[in-house]
């Protein structure tokens, strides 16, 4: 009997203690948090593919087209640590129309440019050594964490503007937030457009304009519930 009684006022406590908490005055707002800033390095992957009949044959040019890319690189000065082997492949192909097999060998380079002087005469440089697959131009920032930050303060100082917005005409007061909800969709930032080099040549034999990287916007959103006072 006891133990009915005691099951009995617990969940009567649960129960007031939930219509309690129900009772609470709140307003739900969301708030959203942008910030744009200019890319200040590219992140480049480049690829060096070679195809032959013979798998040997095929690897050495790959690799020896690979070790000009690698010098080239290095005496553009870019640091060791941003540079590195992405992908390694060697794979057979078979042509079932003429009952033979060939070879193609790739080898991927991923390479970090924090000087975007330089973006131009790299480029150029990659594809003369031997590169003849750009597969992706990133324009990136390097103080990502930091603009991710001031972007969800904004959001909140949104949210909390929005809330102050509603309940000003009701006489009643924005409280401590007893909620907060992050619902940023994860994604890499691109700039809002991103060109790369045109090898045309002006008449007066400098190179065109061909470089507009754009700004990278960050954008963070929240829902807040706010207690009203």
């Amino acid at each position: 009997m006891k133990k009915v009684v005691l099951f009995l006022t617990i969940m009567f406590m649960t129960m007031s203690y939930a219509q309690e908490a129900k009772q609470i005055p709140q307003i739900n707002v969301n708030g959203e948090g942008k910030v744009k800033v200019a890319p200040d390095q590219v992140c480049i992957s480049a690829t060096v593919e070679t195809k032959g009949n013979n798998a040997k044959d095929v690897k050495k040019q790959n690799d020896e087209k690979i070790d000009a890319v690698l010098k080239f690189i290095k005496k553009m000065n870019v640091p060791t640590a941003d540079f590195k082997t992405k992908q390694v492949a060697l794979n057979p192909q078979y042509d079932y129309e003429k009952k033979k097999t060939s070879y193609n060998a790739t080898q991927t380079i991923e390479i970090v440019l924090k000087d975007l002087s330089k973006y131009d005469e790299l480029m150029e440089g990659l594809v003369q050594q031997g590169i003849n697959r750009i597969d992706r131009v990133s324009f990136e920032t390097s103080k990502l964490a930091q603009i991710e930050t001031e972007a969800r303060k904004l959001a909140i100082k949104d949210a909390k503007l929005k809330a102050e917005d509603y309940v000003s005409v009701l006489g009643q007061k924005v409280g401590k937030a007893y909620t907060i909800s992050d619902n940023t969709q994860v994604y890499r930032p691109q700039p809002m457009y991103a060109a790369m080099k045109s090898m045309a040549m002006d008449t007066a034999g400098a190179s065109n304009e061909t470089l507009a990287i754009g700004e990278i916007e960050v954008v963070a959103n929240v829902s807040v519930s706010f207690i009203l006072e």
